[in-house]
């Protein structure tokens, strides 16, 4: 499967993938303060696990960060 991850082409083995397990091999885990933007629409935090990834999908991963 291809992915376009922050503007970056990504090969994936595993078809088909939900944005939740491409968060866990992306990630780490580590989704604290993480919001994901799918073919610019956001999705909420608890319909990760349902929703599925087609090849050529763009994913925007926005990380808050501190500071002004």
């Amino acid at each position: 499967m291809l992915l376009i991850i922050n503007n970056q082409t990504k090969q994936y083995k595993k078809s088909p993938l939900s944005l939740e397990e491409l968060m866990e091999l992306e990630l780490k885990g580590k989704t604290k303060g993480v919001a994901i933007a799918l073919n610019y629409q956001v999705i909420p935090r608890n319909n990760w696990a349902d929703t599925l990834l087609t090849d050529n999908d763009s994913i925007l991963i926005i990380t808050a960060t501190q500071g002004g």
